[in-house]
């Protein structure tokens, strides 16, 4: 009996240690949950991914749109010659006129009168000088065997020669006569579009007088001139001299217009010649383009924008506008994806739009990626997952 108690309490004892060792291990095991040691750390997120288009170097043509004015190809007033009443005028006011055509009428009578007279006298004229010529010949037969005197015989061969150039003097008043008569006929100058006469039948017209009798206008082709500041040419002068800016062939000689509605003319024009002078007062140059006009939808006077080719930048580089941003002073900036992937905030120095595209001219170099999407997420220093983006 005795023996068999210490067994049975030695059981005891073990369960117990195995109950509190049990409990131990819970207790730590909870302590240790609780202070989150059994938890691995939190992957970091990745990289924010942004749009890019790498900028490479292309052909880019250099356009300017300049203000201009449209002028006449050919002006020019019709005016008398002579004086008198007019008597016709056969012709439709606006309507197109050809050269030569019959515009104004002035009473001829009176020139015709003038013109008869001076024939007249050139042929009474003509009759003395056969008179004078024979007796001047007849006289030089005499002379050689003394019939005449020699006074006589020289005295023959003056009036000859006097006759002659009275013949002459006819001669020329009967032509002056005659161009006075035709100048009854006033007629076109130039072919082109005739405008408002400022006179009627029954009028009285003088040479003298300021005021013309109509004006014809030849507007096909149409001259456009349109001014660009000295300093926009100078810069561009500079860029060709440097290289930067290649001139020539028949592209860069095109120009197109915008009319002041904002519609498109159709027919493209060419430039023909850049003023060599400077404006004192405005500074800027006159540029001379050249249109042709058939259906005569451009007026002399109107306001157009011109848009001239000046020429091509064989390697610029063009950014697209979703690229470019402004800091807080409106300078032009751009984000850009650097080698490692971190982003890079660049100052630009833009040129001129082409398209949706701003030309750079500094900031940017050929094989930068320029971020166009997610600029937002963007943060320079900061690295994100570029993805290039099809234009």
């Amino acid at each position: 009996m005795c023996s068999g108690r210490p067994r049975l309490e030695g059981r005891s004892l073990g369960l117990v240690a195995s109950f509190w060792r049990a409990g131990l291990g819970a207790i730590t095991a909870a302590a240790l949950a609780g202070c989150g040691g059994g938890r691995a750390p939190a992957p970091a997120p990745p990289p924010p991914t942004v749009g890019v288009v790498t900028i490479e170097p292309q052909p880019v043509t250099l356009t300017t749109e300049l203000p201009g004015r449209t002028n006449p190809y050919e002006i020019a007033d019709v005016r008398p010659q002579v004086g008198g009443i007019v008597v016709a005028r056969p012709f439709v006011e606006g309507a197109v006129v050809r050269a030569g055509q019959l515009l104004y009428q002035i009473e001829p009578a009176p020139y015709r009168a003038l013109y008869d007279q001076a024939a007249a006298q050139l042929a009474n004229a003509e009759a003395n000088l056969t008179t004078t010529r024979l007796q001047a010949e007849r006289y030089v037969d005499l002379v050689k065997i003394h019939a005449v005197s020699a006074q006589a015989a020289d005295n023959a061969e003056a009036a000859y020669k006097q006759a002659e150039a009275t013949v002459d003097q006819d001669r020329a008043a009967t032509e002056a006569a005659r161009i006075n008569l035709d100048f009854t006929r006033v007629t076109a100058p130039i072919s082109g579009k005739i405008g408002i006469s400022t006179v009627t039948r029954g009028a009285l017209v003088t040479p003298s007088q300021t005021a013309a009798l109509d004006t014809i206008q030849k507007l096909d082709p149409i001259y456009v001139d349109v001014t660009q500041s000295a300093a926009q040419e100078l810069a561009l002068r500079q860029k060709m001299i440097q290289g930067g800016v290649r001139v020539g062939g028949a592209a860069s000689a095109a120009v197109r217009l915008t009319l002041d509605d904002g519609s498109a003319y159709p027919l493209a024009g060419r430039l023909e010649f850049t003023d060599v002078t400077v404006d004192e007062t405005t500074g800027a140059v006159t540029l001379r383009a050249l249109f042709p006009n058939p259906a005569g939808l451009l007026l002399p006077g109107m306001y157009v924008r011109a848009t001239v080719i000046e020429g091509v930048d064989p390697s610029g580089l063009l950014v697209p506008d979703e690229g470019v941003s402004r800091d807080a002073r409106g300078n032009p900036t751009a984000m850009v994806v650097g080698p490692k992937g971190l982003v890079e905030l660049r100052q630009l120095v833009l040129d001129e739009t082409i398209g949706d595209k701003w030309l750079v001219a500094s900031g940017l170099a050929p094989g930068d990626r320029v971020i166009v999407e997610g600029i937002q997420k963007a943060i320079p220093g900061s690295s994100v997952r570029p993805v290039e983006v099809r234009e």
